[in-house]
């Protein structure tokens, strides 16, 4: 069995001021658990960059396998130099979670999650809870919330026996 490697990095400085405070304002615009998501988005970019990165002297054909990767998860790339501008806010905005409140499927992101948690969240048919899962723009479309139906009680009358 092979051990499970940590998919982000805690920041070197762990008590900047304004990091901390950058940090705590994109927890609460994107209704965040805990500030790993956010490490968890910036680690991910940063993959994403590396893999720009070496595709500068590639031909254009490899470097547009990766542009339409990019382009159809959401992030609006044409160029490297596109890919190396892109922010976690970009990549954070492309979670199931955030798409809900934008939709506005649910009014808060808090909303948005519990939602999600409590499996009331179909993607294309299929329930998914995780607020982390990025949305490719074909999908967009298909997210819908399940409705909780009524039971009706059927009436029973004080003389009539089943």
């Amino acid at each position: 069995m092979k051990r499970k490697h940590k998919i982000y990095s805690k920041p070197k400085r762990p008590f900047d001021k304004e990091r901390i405070d950058e940090e705590a304002g994109i927890k609460k615009e994107f209704g965040l658990k805990n500030k790993k998501e956010i490490w968890r988005a910036d680690a991910k970019i940063k993959l994403i960059r590396e893999k720009a990165k070496n595709l500068i002297s590639a031909s254009p054909e490899e470097q547009r396998v990766l542009f339409d990767g990019l382009n159809a998860i959401g992030l609006n790339v044409n160029s490297i130099g596109n890919v190396l501008i892109l922010d976690k806010r970009d990549y954070l905005k492309r979670r199931l979670q955030t798409i809900l409140v934008k939709k506005k499927q649910a009014k808060t992101a808090k909303e948005a999650r519990q939602l999600i948690v409590h499996k009331k969240v179909l993607v294309n048919g299929g329930v998914v809870d995780s607020p982390s899962y990025i949305v490719p723009l074909d999908l967009e479309n298909k997210i819908t919330i399940q409705k909780k139906e009524k039971i009706k009680k059927k009436e029973i009358k004080s003389g009539e026996t089943s």
